[in-house]
């Protein structure tokens, strides 16, 4: 059977009712590997007590999940395709649900990061095909972006809920509690999962198990990632990054060299003649870098500046993941068809920028009614819009027989857009917020001013995108 034969068995076998069913499962996953990422943030401070993380080993609680992650995403697209997407699906969530348990009753620093690293494989494995499997079972355009809509809502929100739960659950139950509720949760998708997904064989392994270049861009991306996130550190220096990038890319351009040349390639490069893929996932990776380094800033001007504590810091980003429900679940998709992916796209991306200018005007005695609450809206706004749009141009063009690989490349893209924009925006923010102690402004002005630097530099990569989908991106291909 070839993926494209399994494609449409997938499609054909599956009633309307189980369709849905399997898509909620898809999502749930998805959900709580998005959860996974920011659910921790508003927690850390407890957990560095409880465990005696140093300052700087505190950061590889969040670290160790993301280079695990962002590494292996494009490998794991590509095993879905050779051995099948609802195999490395199941196994993607068995390992993310086993490590959850393992870092939920973590009692050293250790073993919690062992956890989120094997946390980070899990989700790799998992998230890697999930778009490819949402194609395959709603192939026509109107019911693809409705399921796409669902998809987008978890990615647009799911970070938001992140910052929310964690701040609920640090204080009512303890920061474990962040990880053991993936438990029981994935124990239910995983019975699930078995029942509802059609399985298929794939290409087999014979038809693209290029080990070598696995190896390189594994390592490539994980050292890329690590090399980025690295730089917020205290002991980050100068040299030693540079370094530490000239090696990733050295690595990534020798993966590039060895799958123009290999018999069976892991990445097939044919995948970036397609303008809209590629444009597509460029754009990802500039509205991912905005997004999450919106998020991770606003925390900090809502603890720093404002004085908000954990709980009310998550219970503030409310507006975000409210907004981004209406419109990823029930306006983005009917207007996606009616006026097309790029156009909505370009709706959403502007609503981000005006959010991301508007915040960047905040005081320092900002009123959470006037400066915070109406911001988050519009970003909920643009955000849902925005991110199933570009998304959905982005596996839209892919062939059947490139569905993991397509939806490995586009969450690599979310990834490291995350990673970049978070680091990017921290270290723009910090070295503002020097200088301006050292020209002798008060402590908190210093802060909102570090902070209004980075959120005018996340409104770049947002213009960066709407340039790149004005000129480059057009009507999607047939």
């Amino acid at each position: 059977m070839t993926t494209a034969s399994a494609t449409s068995s997938t499609t054909t076998d599956h009633p309307a009712p189980n369709r849905v069913k399997a898509l909620i499962v898809l999502c749930v996953m998805q959900l709580m590997i998005i959860l996974d990422g920011t659910v921790v943030t508003v927690a850390l401070p407890t957990i560095q007590g409880d465990l005696g993380f140093s300052q700087a080993g505190l950061a590889w609680v969040m670290n160790s999940y993301l280079i695990a992650f962002a590494g292996l995403l494009l490998l794991a697209g590509r095993i879905g395709d050779l051995i099948g997407s609802k195999r490395v699906f199941l196994a993607g969530l068995g390992l993310f649900t086993a490590a959850s348990l393992l870092c939920g009753v973590a009692t050293s620093a250790e073993v919690l990061i062992a956890g989120r690293f094997l946390q980070g494989v899990g989700g790799a494995l998992a998230s890697a095909v999930i778009l490819g499997m949402i194609v395959a079972l709603f192939p026509a355009p109107g019911e693809q972006a409705r399921a796409m809509g669902f998809y987008g809502f978890t990615s647009a929100s799911g970070a938001s809920i992140g910052l929310i739960l964690g701040g609920v659950i640090t204080q009512t139950v303890g920061w474990h509690w962040a990880f053991l509720i993936n438990v029981p949760i994935g124990i239910v998708s995983l019975v699930l999962a078995v029942r509802l997904l059609t399985g298929e064989r794939g290409l087999g392994l014979g038809k693209g198990a290029d080990v070598l270049g696995a190896v390189l861009v594994t390592a490539g991306l994980s050292l890329g990632v690590y090399t980025i996130v690295q730089t917020a550190e205290p002991h980050a220096e100068l040299p030693r990054t540079l370094v530490l990038a000239a090696i990733s890319l050295l690595l990534l351009a020798c993966f590039v060299l060895r799958q123009a040349r290999a018999t069976n390639p892991l990445l097939s490069l044919h995948i970036f003649r397609n303008r809209q893929v590629s444009v597509s996932n460029l754009v990802v990776v500039l509205l991912f870098a905005a997004g999450f380094g919106f998020q991770f800033m606003t925390a900090l001007y809502l603890q720093r500046v404002l004085g908000y504590d954990s709980l009310t810091t998550g219970l503030a980003f409310l507006p975000a993941p409210l907004m981004g429900a209406v419109m990823s679940l029930f306006v983005a998709p009917r207007l996606i068809v009616r006026f097309g992916g790029r156009t909505m796209l370009l709706a959403g991306l502007t609503a981000f920028l005006l959010a991301l200018l508007w915040l960047s005007q905040a005081p320092v005695d900002g009123s959470y009614v006037v400066n915070v609450a109406p911001v988050l809206t519009v970003m909920g706004i643009g955000v849902g819009v925005g991110i199933q749009s570009a998304i959905l141009l982005a596996m839209s063009g892919a062939e059947p027989g490139d569905a993991g690989l397509a939806s490995g490349l586009n969450n690599t893209a979310q990834q490291a857009g995350a990673a970049v924009g978070t680091a990017v925006l921290a270290t723009l923010a910090a070295s503002t917020t020097t200088s301006r102690l050292s020209e002798g402004a008060d402590g908190v002005l210093a802060l909102r001013d570090g902070y209004s630097a980075a959120f005018i530099a996340a409104a770049g990569f947002v213009v960066a995108a709407l340039v790149l989908t004005t000129t480059l991106l057009r009507t999607p291909q047939k």
